[in-house]
C-alpha cells in the first residue's frame, strides 16, 4: 500500500494532515474540497491544545489527546521547515477559573485525579491566581492551573498544513463529492461532480458534512454540526498570558494583543450565522473573566460548525466497507488532535498496525437509529 492511490474528502486540518503523512510514506494523494481548503471549522476554531482541561476523566480519549499534545512542538517545527510558516505554537498554560465554592470543589476533584496520573496540575487560591494574572476578575475564588495545556494559531496552522501537503506532492481539486463509488462490496473511488475518480482507498475527513457523503453509511445524525460563535478583540499589549477558561467559555491571548473569545454550542443545522444573543453571551463571558476587556475594540466575529458526536469522541479508522476510512467527529478538539489523527490514519490506510488502538473510536459504536 506504500504506493497506493488515496482520495481524501475534506481539505481541513484533518484532510491536509493525513495527506501530508501519506505522501511522506509514498502514497499518491488527491485532496477534494468543495471550497477553499481549511475554510470551515479549522479556520473558525480557537487553537486551544488542552487535553487536561477538556478531559471528562481518564480513558482512551484522554490518552489520545495527551499523545497528540506531545507531538505539537515537533509538528510545529516540521511545518515551519516545510513551508516557512510559523504557526505560533505557544506554551502558554491554562487557568480554569471558578467563581464560587462549588466550582472550586469541582476543580479540586479534577486536579486530584490528574495528579494521581502524574499529570501536572495545581489548585490555586484567589491570592495566587491574582498574583499570576492581575487583570483577572476579583470575583475569582480559585483556579486549576494546567501548565502543559497550550495553544496554537489555528489559522496559521491550517495554512501551513495546506502548503505542506502541496509541497510534498499532494494534488488538490475543487468540487462537490456526490458519493463514494462501490464495486463488488468495496469502495473504489468517488463521484466528483459526475466524474468518477478511482482510488485504492478513500478517506472521509469532511467534518460536519461527513455523514452527507452518499454511500458512507454513517447516519448524518451521528456526526452533526454544532455551531460555535467567536469574537476577536484587540488590546495594545496582552492583558494576561494564560488561556482563561470557565464553565461559560474561554478567552485566548495571542502574542500580538489579540484576544479570541468563545464559544457558543448551538445545534442550528448548517447555519453559520453570528447572532446578537451569541455575541452577547461571549462578550459577557470575556468581561466576566477579565473586566479590562470591556474597553477593547471588537475586530472580528465569526461562526464555525464543529463535527459533534453524542459521546464527544472522534470517529477514526476503517469504515463500513473495505477501502473506506473515516476521520471525523473531532468536535472541540480538532486542532489538538490533528497531529495524532494524521499519523494514525496514514498507518490505517497503509495497512500498518496503528500506534494507538482505534477500537474505542470505531464508526459502529453508536446504536442504529
Amino acid at each position: 500500500m506504500r504506493d497506493a492511490n488515496v482520495i481524501i474528502v475534506g481539505g481541513g486540518v484533518m484532510g491536509c494532515g493525513i495527506a501530508l503523512r501519506l505522501r511522506q510514506a509514498g502514497a499518491r494523494v488527491t485532496v477534494l474540497e468543495r471550497s477553499i481548503p481549511g475554510a470551515e471549522a479549522s479556520s473558525a476554531a480557537g487553537g486551544i491544545l488542552a487535553p487536561q482541561m477538556e478531559s471528562e476523566g481518564p480513558g482512551p480519549f484522554l490518552e489520545l489527546c495527551l499523545r497528540s499534545r506531545a507531538l505539537y512542538p515537533d509538528f510545529a517545527a516540521e511545518l515551519q521547515a516545510l513551508t516557512g510558516v510559523n504557526v505560533d505554537y505557544l506554551p502558554s498554560g491554562l487557568l480554569h477559573l471558578a467563581f464560587d465554592e462549588a466550582g472550586a470543589q469541582r476543580l479540586k476533584a479534577t486536579v486530584d485525579w490528574q495528579r494521581a496520573l502524574d499529570l501536572r496540575a495545581e489548585l490555586l487560591g484567589p491570592a495566587e491566581v491574582h498574583a499570576l494574572e492581575p487583570q483577572l476578575s476579583p470575583q475569582v475564588v480559585a483556579a486549576a492551573r494546567f501548565p502543559d495545556d497550550h495553544q496554537v494559531d489555528n489559522r496559521l496552522l491550517t495554512r501551513a498544513l495546506t502548503m505542506a501537503a502541496a509541497r510534498v506532492g499532494a494534488t488538490f481539486r475543487t468540487g462537490y463529492v456526490r458519493g463514494v463509488v462501490e464495486e463488488h462490496g468495496r469502495v473504489v473511488g468517488v463521484d466528483l461532480d459526475g466524474e468518477t475518480l478511482r482510488a485504492d482507498a478513500v478517506v472521509i475527513a469532511a467534518g460536519s458534512w461527513s455523514g452527507l457523503v452518499q454511500g458512507v453509511s454513517v447516519d448524518p445524525r451521528v456526526v452533526r454540526p454544532a455551531r460555535g460563535q467567536m469574537v476577536q478583540l484587540q488590546t495594545r499589549l496582552p492583558l494576561f498570558s494564560h488561556v482563561l477558561f470557565s464553565d461559560k467559555g474561554y478567552v485566548i491571548p495571542r502574542a500580538d494583543g489579540r484576544v479570541i473569545a468563545g464559544s457558543t454550542l448551538e445545534f442550528a443545522g448548517f447555519e453559520k450565522n453570528v447572532t446578537a444573543e451569541g455575541l452577547h453571551r461571549i462578550l459577557a463571558l470575556a468581561m466576566e473573566l477579565c473586566p479590562t476587556l470591556a474597553s477593547a475594540p471588537v475586530q472580528e466575529t465569526w461562526a464555525g460548525l464543529r463535527p459533534y458526536t453524542e459521546d464527544h469522541l472522534p470517529i477514526l479508522g476503517a469504515g463500513p466497507l473495505p477501502g473506506l476510512f473515516l476521520a471525523t467527529g473531532h468536535f472541540r478538539n480538532g486542532i489538538l488532535l490533528a497531529p495524532i489523527t494524521a499519523r494514525l490514519m496514514a498507518q490505517a490506510v497503509l495497512g500498518e498496525s496503528t500506534s494507538v488502538d482505534l477500537a474505542p473510536f470505531r464508526f459502529d459504536r453508536f446504536p442504529r437509529r
